[in-house]
């Protein structure tokens, strides 16, 4: 009877020992309820002994579900049917599982081999008793059904992955040393396949995730699992050039899975883990575009053998790696060897440790941020990239663009024609370029002008400004598209700028960088012609004005009536002048005071940071900043400014195409609307929620130069004031 105990302790029924389901096969589920009993038919033993039996016999049947569970685990035969049939279906692997069931094997080896001793002693006994067999199992009451309520979760509910880690720390919070110690055991078996993970991914930039279990995931996997409507995902992925392949994978390659990460690691570890094997992904996979300063590498094939040593340390498949010399180069081998020892020694310990693990990661980080700002800073010199989106979009080269705004003068005064509009403007560009673009600026190739799509509605008149329907194309944003499309601009408002970037800038000037550019260039180049118009006003009224006087003296009855005119328009000289002095001061405002000071600040961030991601968020303040102060984000002071520049032009335009028979009655219109709008703009900035903010910490300066002799303030008080008569022209001049 004691014989077949034993053995039904270790899985196997017999006549005393019955298992109630019959035909159990390899596949059949774990069963939730113990199906071992003893036979009804023994009548022999004692009630007291039959209880206490049937209490030990409940350990032979966890022993067997234990064992079944780890068997299916461990059982690889799938990947030879898959080779054989793929179209079989098949029952979806897990590493981690199988890392579990190599832990539970062991445990169980402990049990067996305490069965084992329990054999042995009852043979040396003269009279064995079934007392020796409960005190030989004793510990095993606090391990075992634990654990098969382990595995009976992990099966009900398909746990895997991340979700096993988190199970298993959960359950190792337990007062009962014995199982903490087992459960620990446990964990240890799921963080080995963990670290190997993360050493594919940090040291080699590979992502070794078969079935869909570590925390780190390709993009394309969730599109697929969440039904993308884009199912030539892979289509446009294999069209792809390395390049493109490139900046996908950085912005939009891979994700944290929220589903697969284990609560014990904080998302902020997480996203340094993910930066980490992204950065070493592009440090390893140069572009073969991107010419290195060490062309030739001796020492590769020792290299090589390192590197293979060093993954057999880590049992994983790795990739081929393109162009290794260049990637050595870029990430030196001492520096894997670092990432590699610090994951080594995370692997070795009993334990896991969570300050030790964030520690190291954030070591790992920083060795990546620094590698990266090395490749993106120093050998792509990104320096000379902003300086020549600073001199280009930022207008910084104000030379160039008042060329061709003078050589295109006449061409923006008609409505721009949507197939040929940009074909139009090349040629002024190309001829401001070569008036003062020097053949040592090697930035200016990767500038080109562009004119997105558009469409207006043009009136038959030239005094009124062309409005767009629709909003400029998606490449340059929706953002931007947003902000045009609140109010109504001149068609050739839409002139944008395109910039070449190579690889490895795209990872540091992004699509969404490059707009916000745009959207300030955009901004500037209307502003500074207006500001040309307005000078060009003048001077051509002046060349009038003295073409006049010399033929006054010849006509004596001519220059009465050329005396009048003059004095007709005299107000609205005042007026232009009023219009002049406001935009010069914006624009002196925004050059200086804003992106100056904003350049000067990032400047020093560049030169006292040495990490890739701290110089993106100082970059990512720049922009913001450069917005913010220049009001950009305000729609209710952007919507005024564009009305102002609006009627600036109006101005110019009504002016230019006044003959003698014209009034001025349209002119005081305009004149009324500057007056109102200035003085709305002047009163919204000078509020204390700006004026008094750190928004905008040069604003100050911008209202004293605006507001010199309180002309704006005595102004502003009568817009304010609704029962004050509205100001005529003559009011407005007053100074």
């Amino acid at each position: 009877m004691l014989h077949e105990l034993l053995l039904a302790l270790l899985g196997y029924t017999g006549d005393l020992i019955v298992d109630r389901r019959d035909h159990l096969t390899a596949k059949a589920p774990i069963s939730d309820e113990c199906t071992f009993k003893l036979a009804p038919d023994i009548s022999f033993i004692d009630p007291s002994d039959r209880e206490l039996i049937e209490r030990i016999i409940v350990l032979g049947f966890y022993y067997r579900e234990m064992e079944r569970f780890s068997a299916k685990c461990r059982n690889l035969s799938w990947i030879r049917s898959a080779n054989t049939n793929p179209l079989e279906k098949k029952e979806k692997g897990s590493v981690y599982r199988r890392a579990l069931a190599n832990g539970i094997v062991e445990v169980l080896s402990v049990y067996r081999s305490a069965v084992l001793h329990i054999e042995q002693k009852l043979l040396s006994e003269t009279m064995p008793i079934l007392a020796t067999v409960t005190q030989g199992l004793n510990k095993f009451f606090c391990l075992l059904p634990p654990l098969y309520e382990l595995i009976l979760e992990i099966e009900r509910d398909d746990i895997r992955g991340g979700q096993l880690l988190n199970l298993l720390h959960k359950r190792c919070h337990c007062g009962v040393p014995e199982l903490q110690t087992c459960m620990q055991r446990l964990l240890w078996h799921g963080h080995q396949v963990m670290y190997n993970q993360l050493a594919s991914w940090m040291v080699y930039g590979i992502l070794q995730d078969q079935h869909g279990e570590f925390f780190i995931r390709r993009q394309e996997d969730r599109d697929v699992g969440s039904n993308s409507s884009h199912p030539d995902i892979s289509e446009k992925l294999a069209r792809m050039s390395i390049d493109d392949a490139s900046l996908s994978d950085w912005h939009l390659g891979f994700h944290i899975s929220l589903d697969m990460l284990p609560e014990y690691i904080p998302m902020r570890v997480a996203e340094s883990i993910l930066f980490a094997g992204k950065a070493v992904r592009v440090l390893r996979n140069p572009s073969p575009s991107f010419k290195s300063g060490d062309a030739v590498h001796p020492q590769m094939p020792k290299s090589l053998q390192k590197i293979h040593g060093l993954a057999g340390r880590f049992h994983f498949h790795r990739e081929p790696a393109i162009n290794m010399g260049i990637g050595d180069d870029l990430l030196p081998q001492t520096e894997a060897d670092k990432i590699e020892a610090m994951l080594l020694n995370l692997k070795e310990s009993s334990e896991f440790h969570k300050r030790s693990f964030e520690c190291a990661v954030d070591s790992v980080q920083t060795i990546a941020a620094s590698h990266l700002w090395q490749l993106v800073v120093v050998r792509a010199d990104l320096n000379g990239h902003l300086k020549a989106l600073k001199d280009y979009f930022l207008l910084a080269k104000g030379d160039l663009f008042q060329c061709f705004l003078e050589e295109s003068r006449q061409l923006m005064r008609l409505p721009p024609r949507q197939s040929t509009a940009e074909a139009d403007l090349t040629v002024p560009f190309q001829l401001a370029a070569l008036k003062t673009i020097g053949e040592e600026d090697k930035y200016f190739s990767k500038v080109s002008l562009r004119m997105p799509s558009f469409g207006i509605t043009v009136k038959p008149s030239l005094i009124d400004l062309p409005k767009p329907t629709s909003s400029v194309d998606g490449g340059i944003g929706a953002s931007l598209s947003n902000a045009l499309s609140e109010v109504s601009v001149d068609g050739w408002d839409g002139i944008a700028l395109g910039y070449s970037v190579d690889w490895p800038l795209h990872l540091f000037f992004t699509q969404e960088v490059l707009s916000k550019y745009l959207r300030i260039f955009q901004y500037l180049l209307r502003l500074k012609r207006t500001q040309m118009e307005l000078e060009k006003l003048w001077a051509s009224v002046m060349h009038q004005y003295h073409s006049d006087f010399a033929k006054r003296r010849n006509d004596q009855e001519k220059s009465s009536e050329t005396q009048q005119k003059q004095q007709r328009f005299r107000p609205m000289w005042r007026v232009r002048e009023h219009m002049a002095f406001l935009i010069r001061n914006l624009q002196f405002y925004i050059q200086v005071d804003v992106i100056e000071s904003q350049w000067n600040i990032l400047q020093s961030h560049i030169q006292e940071s040495h990490d890739f991601t701290e110089l993106v968020g100082f970059h990512q303040e720049y922009l913001s900043a450069l917005i913010s102060q220049t009001f950009l984000d305000i729609g209710s002071v952007s919507r005024i400014l564009d009305s102002i520049m609006k009627l600036c032009l109006q101005f110019c335009w009504n002016i230019e195409n006044q003959d003698n028979s014209s009034n001025t009655s349209e002119l005081e219109h305009i004149a009324e609307e500057f007056n109102k709008k200035s003085n709305s703009l002047y009163t919204i900035l000078r509020s204390s929620r700006l004026a008094g903010s750190q928004r905008a910490p040069f604003l100050r300066r911008f209202l004293l130069r605006l507001n010199l002799n309180s002309f704006f303030e005595s102004t502003a008080r009568g817009v304010l004031n609704v029962v004050r008569p509205r100001p005529t022209l003559p009011a407005l001049n007053q100074q």
